[in-house]
């Protein structure tokens, strides 16, 4: 025992000489002589005090230099949603959803940094681009992408490295899934960005270290795995429709399908109104592929625009045969029950849950416009100066987007279509001229961002399909004999 606390005081009085200073160790008591061997042990302690001060300022300014460089990226993704997407950066619910969620996932990515061993590289990043674009657009995808992984970086070992990983991969799943319609498109999105993960961490090695010697390959599997992770952003997607309202193409690719119960029921109770539907599904879809709005927005809505016919499917011309339930009524009580089906639509599609943005089909597609058959009636047999025109105008708003602007002159123009005895090319310009010309004149499209442009791009779309689904036909001959 005292051999071996003779030899401890000799090691501390060896590292004292050498300016080593061992923890809870004596330096000086009061009062003692100051020797050469404890004035070395004072200067090696103040050396560890300053080194410990200056380390601490040292990790104040770096934790400052981080804040500030995620106040800038942020910054910068602030100024361009406000300046070249107005339309997303003025609605508060996007605007916070693409905040969170770039928010959320470098949270993500940082613990699982902290906590994984090369947990940041099973981070699915290329799922930033692909679930931002079915709410917004490509741009705000990739520009996102880019702050997301920009901040991502700094917990990064090889942030160099990182950055030209998860940018190209992210880039490619962008650019492989330009419209998500089905699910099956999501698993060749993982494909092309495992191919892309495995070809940027070859040419990073080589780069790095020119040649393989480090290869790892792990790092493969690793990036499977993350492939195999970003082919389930399908449940991301459907995650964030639940909690911001959102409808994504998928689920309206699902709700045209003409086998859903709602459509179906629209078929067997009101066939007339399931035709005329289907009719301005195809005219709408074309006009706004061809002015560039949303193709499978308005093929969807106009599935819906008037499901409201199914409280009272015999009171539309269509749904009639013969027997004409408008005979006998005066042309105010006739003209309640043809708008009530704006109102009517509203309810059945409140409890079939259709999303907000198939309600607004419903509401607008026919505006602030009147029932004029029967005002004209009305106008016609009353004695008095003046009919009341708010009798007979349905309840709006007018069209507040191209598409529902596009539903409205398809609506209009497919019904007066089949009261046409001509259907001659020039008959079908006419009315076409005449029924959208006349709703401009009414200024039902002062609301909508339609352009003066666009609505004659809509009118030559119109009278092409309408000539071809109305082209004259080759008489078969008779067997005279």
């Amino acid at each position: 025992a005292a051999d071996s606390k003779f030899r401890n005081q000799e090691y501390l009085q060896v590292n004292g000489a050498q300016g080593v200073i061992k923890k809870g160790q004596r330096i000086v008591d009061r009062g003692e002589i100051i020797t050469p061997q404890i004035y070395t042990n004072l200067n090696t302690y103040m050396e560890l005090l300053n080194k410990t001060n200056n380390s601490q300022n040292d990790h104040r300014y770096f934790y400052a230099g981080q804040f500030l460089f995620i106040l800038i990226c942020f910054s910068i993704l602030y100024l361009f949603m406000g300046l070249y997407r107005s339309r997303f950066f003025n609605s508060l619910r996007k605007m916070t959803f693409l905040m969170c969620f770039i928010t959320l996932f470098v949270v993500f990515s940082i613990l699982m940094f902290e906590y994984v061993p090369n947990g940041i590289y099973f981070v699915p990043f290329a799922s930033v681009p692909v679930v931002i674009l079915v709410f917004f657009d490509s741009r705000t995808a990739i520009f996102s992408l880019l702050v997301t992984v920009l901040i991502s970086s700094l917990v990064a070992v090889f942030p160099y490295q990182f950055i030209f990983m998860e940018l190209t991969a992210g880039l490619l799943a962008a650019f492989s899934i330009h419209r998500l319609s089905q699910r099956s498109q999501l698993l060749r999105t993982a494909a092309f960005t495992f191919l892309a993960y495995c070809l940027t961490y070859f040419v990073s090695s080589l780069i790095t270290d020119g040649n393989l010697d480090n290869f790892a390959w792990r790092m493969i599997g690793i990036f499977a795995i993350n492939s195999v992770i970003l082919s389930f952003a399908y449940i991301m997607i459907l995650i964030v429709e639940k909690i911001f309202g959102f409808t994504s193409t998928v689920t309206l690719v699902e709700l045209s399908d003409i086998n859903s119960p709602l459509l179906r029921r629209l078929a067997e109770e009101a066939p007339g109104t399931f035709q005329h539907s289907m009719q301005v599904s195809t005219l709408a879809s074309e006009a706004a592929r061809a002015i560039g709005a949303d193709t499978q927005l308005v093929r969807t809505g106009a599935l819906y625009h008037d499901i409201g016919k199914l409280e009272s499917p015999i009171f539309f011309t269509e749904n009639q045969h013969g027997i004409n339930p408008h005979t006998g009524l005066n042309p105010e009580t006739s003209a309640q029950k043809i708008i009530s089906h704006v109102t009517a639509g509203l309810q059945i599609a409140a409890k079939e849950n259709l999303p907000e943005v198939i309600r607004s089909f419903i509401t607008e597609h026919h505006g602030k416009s009147m029932a004029r058959y029967f005002y004209n009636t009305a106008v016609n047999q009353s004695s008095e100066a003046e009919v009341d025109k708010s009798r007979f105008t349905y309840p709006g708003p007018n069209p507040q987007s191209k598409e529902t602007a596009i539903l409205m002159m398809a609506d209009a123009v497919e019904a007066a279509s089949r009261s046409l005895q001509d259907y001659s090319r020039e008959s079908i310009n006419n009315l076409v001229d005449r029924i959208v010309n006349g709703q401009q004149a009414e200024g039902l499209f002062r609301d909508s961002p339609i352009s003066y442009r666009d609505v004659e791009t809509v009118k030559d779309t119109f009278k092409k399909r309408l000539a071809t689904i109305y082209h004259s036909r080759v008489a078969y001959p008779e067997i005279k004999k």
